[in-house]
Protein backbone atom coordinates (compact mmCIF):
# COMPACT_ATOMS: atom_id res chain seq x y z
CA UNK A 1 0.00 0.00 0.00
CA UNK A 2 1.34 3.21 -0.71
CA UNK A 3 -0.77 5.22 1.30
CA UNK A 4 -3.23 8.17 0.43
CA UNK A 5 -3.82 8.65 -3.42
CA UNK A 6 -5.22 11.99 -4.46
CA UNK A 7 -7.50 12.09 -7.18
CA UNK A 8 -6.03 14.56 -9.81
CA UNK A 9 -9.09 14.98 -12.41
CA UNK A 10 -6.97 18.24 -14.06
CA UNK A 11 -9.19 20.81 -12.32
CA UNK A 12 -9.48 20.36 -8.69
CA UNK A 13 -7.18 21.76 -5.49
CA UNK A 14 -4.77 19.53 -4.88
CA UNK A 15 -2.17 21.40 -3.56
CA UNK A 16 -3.97 22.34 -0.42
CA UNK A 17 -5.20 18.40 0.14
CA UNK A 18 -1.84 17.27 -0.35
CA UNK A 19 -0.45 19.74 1.98
CA UNK A 20 -3.13 18.88 4.71
CA UNK A 21 -2.48 15.01 4.24
CA UNK A 22 1.40 15.49 4.51
CA UNK A 23 0.94 17.90 7.63
CA UNK A 24 -0.83 14.76 9.13
CA UNK A 25 2.38 12.51 8.33
CA UNK A 26 1.60 10.51 5.55
CA UNK A 27 3.00 10.99 2.07
CA UNK A 28 0.21 11.17 -0.24
CA UNK A 29 0.61 10.62 -4.17
CA UNK A 30 -1.56 12.79 -6.73
CA UNK A 31 -2.53 10.91 -9.76
CA UNK A 32 -5.66 9.44 -12.04
CA UNK A 33 -3.55 6.61 -12.47
CA UNK A 34 -5.06 3.16 -11.51
CA UNK A 35 -2.32 1.45 -10.48
CA UNK A 36 -2.01 4.15 -7.85
CA UNK A 37 -5.51 4.46 -6.71
CA UNK A 38 -5.31 0.88 -6.27
CA UNK A 39 -2.53 0.30 -4.51
CA UNK A 40 -3.77 3.28 -2.05
CA UNK A 41 -5.44 2.69 1.88
CA UNK A 42 -7.11 5.76 1.24
CA UNK A 43 -8.46 8.03 -1.48
CA UNK A 44 -9.45 11.29 -1.29
CA UNK A 45 -11.43 13.18 -3.95
CA UNK A 46 -10.74 17.11 -3.68
CA UNK A 47 -13.26 19.74 -5.94
CA UNK A 48 -13.17 23.40 -6.73
CA UNK A 49 -14.49 24.82 -9.92
CA UNK A 50 -17.77 23.85 -12.20
CA UNK A 51 -19.91 20.48 -11.21
CA UNK A 52 -20.41 19.53 -15.14
CA UNK A 53 -16.77 20.49 -16.29
CA UNK A 54 -15.57 18.27 -13.40
CA UNK A 55 -17.79 15.11 -14.18
CA UNK A 56 -16.58 15.81 -18.08
CA UNK A 57 -12.56 15.65 -16.99
CA UNK A 58 -13.51 12.52 -14.78
CA UNK A 59 -15.55 10.92 -17.14
CA UNK A 60 -12.73 11.29 -19.86
CA UNK A 61 -10.11 10.24 -17.80
CA UNK A 62 -11.81 6.91 -16.70
CA UNK A 63 -12.09 7.96 -13.10
CA UNK A 64 -15.65 7.17 -12.38
CA UNK A 65 -14.48 3.82 -13.58
CA UNK A 66 -11.52 3.83 -10.94
CA UNK A 67 -13.75 4.68 -7.98
CA UNK A 68 -16.50 2.41 -8.65
CA UNK A 69 -13.91 -0.41 -8.54
CA UNK A 70 -11.66 0.32 -5.86
CA UNK A 71 -13.95 2.54 -3.40
CA UNK A 72 -17.37 1.20 -4.14
CA UNK A 73 -16.60 -2.39 -4.72
CA UNK A 74 -13.27 -2.79 -3.07
CA UNK A 75 -14.12 -0.41 -0.34
CA UNK A 76 -11.55 1.36 0.30
CA UNK A 77 -11.65 4.34 2.84
CA UNK A 78 -12.65 7.26 0.82
CA UNK A 79 -13.44 11.15 1.53
CA UNK A 80 -14.89 13.76 -0.99
CA UNK A 81 -14.23 17.20 -0.54
CA UNK A 82 -16.70 20.12 -1.45
CA UNK A 83 -17.50 20.13 -4.96
CA UNK A 84 -16.57 16.19 -5.03
CA UNK A 85 -18.68 16.06 -2.22
CA UNK A 86 -21.59 17.00 -4.85
CA UNK A 87 -20.38 14.55 -7.42
CA UNK A 88 -21.79 12.09 -5.33
CA UNK A 89 -25.27 12.79 -5.85
CA UNK A 90 -27.37 12.32 -8.75
CA UNK A 91 -27.50 15.26 -10.38
CA UNK A 92 -26.95 18.98 -10.57
CA UNK A 93 -28.68 22.08 -11.46
CA UNK A 94 -25.22 24.28 -11.78
CA UNK A 95 -25.23 25.78 -15.04
CA UNK A 96 -27.49 23.35 -16.16
CA UNK A 97 -28.60 24.36 -20.29
CA UNK A 98 -31.98 24.85 -20.84
CA UNK A 99 -33.09 23.20 -17.82
CA UNK A 100 -31.36 20.05 -18.82
CA UNK A 101 -29.50 18.56 -15.03
CA UNK A 102 -25.78 17.61 -14.82
CA UNK A 103 -25.13 13.49 -13.68
CA UNK A 104 -23.12 13.58 -11.27
CA UNK A 105 -21.49 9.66 -10.01
CA UNK A 106 -25.18 9.10 -8.29
CA UNK A 107 -23.68 7.33 -5.20
CA UNK A 108 -26.27 8.82 -3.16
CA UNK A 109 -29.62 9.56 -3.51
CA UNK A 110 -29.85 13.76 -3.78
CA UNK A 111 -29.40 16.57 -5.86
CA UNK A 112 -27.53 19.59 -5.85
CA UNK A 113 -29.12 22.49 -6.12
CA UNK A 114 -28.44 26.30 -5.90
CA UNK A 115 -27.88 27.86 -2.36
CA UNK A 116 -31.82 29.59 -1.42
CA UNK A 117 -31.34 31.07 1.97
CA UNK A 118 -33.98 33.13 3.12
CA UNK A 119 -32.37 35.97 4.63
CA UNK A 120 -31.38 38.22 1.53
CA UNK A 121 -28.44 39.86 3.83
CA UNK A 122 -26.74 36.46 3.27
CA UNK A 123 -24.55 36.46 0.04
CA UNK A 124 -24.33 33.54 -2.31
CA UNK A 125 -21.36 31.93 -2.54
CA UNK A 126 -21.70 31.10 0.91
CA UNK A 127 -17.93 31.59 1.86
CA UNK A 128 -16.25 31.77 6.00
CA UNK A 129 -16.34 29.65 8.63
CA UNK A 130 -19.44 28.12 10.05
CA UNK A 131 -20.61 25.96 12.52
CA UNK A 132 -21.86 22.35 11.91
CA UNK A 133 -24.34 20.33 13.88
CA UNK A 134 -24.25 16.87 14.19
CA UNK A 135 -26.99 14.65 13.30
CA UNK A 136 -25.36 11.67 14.61
CA UNK A 137 -21.61 10.55 15.44
CA UNK A 138 -18.72 9.42 12.88
CA UNK A 139 -15.20 8.37 12.99
CA UNK A 140 -14.18 11.26 10.88
CA UNK A 141 -15.36 13.45 14.15
CA UNK A 142 -13.68 11.58 16.01
CA UNK A 143 -12.30 13.43 19.57
CA UNK A 144 -13.41 17.06 17.82
CA UNK A 145 -15.59 18.72 20.49
CA UNK A 146 -18.80 20.18 19.48
CA UNK A 147 -17.86 23.52 20.35
CA UNK A 148 -14.96 22.84 17.72
CA UNK A 149 -16.75 21.83 14.24
CA UNK A 150 -16.20 24.75 12.74
CA UNK A 151 -14.77 24.51 9.22
CA UNK A 152 -14.11 26.58 6.27
CA UNK A 153 -17.14 26.31 3.55
CA UNK A 154 -16.63 28.15 -0.26
CA UNK A 155 -19.60 27.13 -2.30
CA UNK A 156 -23.09 28.32 -4.26
CA UNK A 157 -24.61 24.92 -4.82
CA UNK A 158 -25.63 22.35 -2.21
CA UNK A 159 -26.09 18.54 -1.54
CA UNK A 160 -29.86 17.28 -0.69
CA UNK A 161 -30.01 14.01 0.35
CA UNK A 162 -33.19 12.30 -0.01
CA UNK A 163 -32.04 9.46 2.26
CA UNK A 164 -31.63 11.74 6.06
CA UNK A 165 -29.48 8.71 7.44
CA UNK A 166 -26.77 9.63 5.06
CA UNK A 167 -26.58 12.76 6.72
CA UNK A 168 -23.57 13.23 9.52
CA UNK A 169 -23.94 16.76 10.14
CA UNK A 170 -25.57 19.89 8.82
CA UNK A 171 -24.70 23.76 8.51
CA UNK A 172 -27.19 26.82 8.45
CA UNK A 173 -26.64 29.54 5.94
CA UNK A 174 -30.29 31.02 5.89
CA UNK A 175 -31.14 27.70 5.32
CA UNK A 176 -29.94 24.13 6.19
CA UNK A 177 -27.24 23.32 4.69
CA UNK A 178 -25.69 19.28 4.33
CA UNK A 179 -22.41 19.77 5.38
CA UNK A 180 -20.99 15.43 5.92
CA UNK A 181 -22.27 12.80 4.30
CA UNK A 182 -21.37 9.55 5.15
CA UNK A 183 -22.11 5.91 4.49
CA UNK A 184 -19.86 2.51 4.85
CA UNK A 185 -16.72 3.75 4.07
CA UNK A 186 -17.56 6.77 1.95
CA UNK A 187 -17.41 10.08 3.51
CA UNK A 188 -17.82 13.41 2.11
CA UNK A 189 -17.80 17.19 3.50
CA UNK A 190 -19.32 20.60 1.51
CA UNK A 191 -16.58 22.32 3.39
CA UNK A 192 -12.94 22.33 3.17
CA UNK A 193 -11.28 20.61 6.08
CA UNK A 194 -7.53 21.16 4.09
CA UNK A 195 -8.47 25.30 4.57
CA UNK A 196 -10.19 24.56 8.04
CA UNK A 197 -7.33 24.68 10.23
CA UNK A 198 -7.03 22.81 13.90
CA UNK A 199 -10.74 21.40 13.42
CA UNK A 200 -10.20 20.29 9.72
CA UNK A 201 -6.55 18.92 10.17
CA UNK A 202 -8.19 16.68 13.14
CA UNK A 203 -10.72 15.21 10.73
CA UNK A 204 -8.28 14.77 7.97
CA UNK A 205 -6.24 12.67 10.44
CA UNK A 206 -9.49 10.63 11.58
CA UNK A 207 -10.30 10.07 8.18
CA UNK A 208 -6.42 9.03 7.45
CA UNK A 209 -6.53 6.60 10.30
CA UNK A 210 -10.44 5.27 9.32
CA UNK A 211 -10.76 1.45 8.82
CA UNK A 212 -14.38 0.89 8.00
Amino acid sequence: MSGVAIVDYGINNVRSVRNAVEYCGFDPVVTHDAGAIADASHVILPGVGAFGDAMTNIRARGIDELLERYVREKGKPFLAVCLGMQLLAKTSEEHANDGVLHSGLGWFDADVLRLMPNDPALKIPHMGWNMVAKERSHPILANIREGNLAFYFVHSFAMHCKAPKDVVGYAQHGQQVTAIIARDNIAATQFHPEKSQDSGIDLMSNFLRWNP
